[in-house]
């Protein structure tokens, strides 16, 4: 999956919301528990990291990655903009 893929979905799951979608069941709840849901994935991959178990930490970046996606969806913010921010920092 691609994140163009990836991205299409989580934004047809917050227009349509439709029941069972863990996307619209967090986006129902507002951005606090977006961002919430951001800082406990956060300390979950810190957690990870420090035990060194590369698939748990795979688990956790991802599920961390997916909650900055939604939050970027709400706030409508494109991954292409955060890898230009990213490629203006290398010069």
């Amino acid at each position: 999956m691609i994140l163009d893929d990836l991205m299409t979905i989580i934004e047809k799951r917050i227009k349509l919301l439709p029941s069972g979608s863990y996307v619209a069941s967090v986006y129902k709840e507002g951005e606090d528990k977006i961002l919430q849901k951001i800082g406990e994935e956060a300390i979950e991959v810190i957690l990870s990291a420090k035990k060194r178990s590369k698939k748990r930490l795979i688990e956790e970046i991802a599920d961390l990655f997916f909650m900055i996606m939604i939050l970027m969806s709400m706030k409508g913010i494109s991954y292409k903009e955060i890898f230009y921010e990213l490629e203006k920092r290398q010069k």
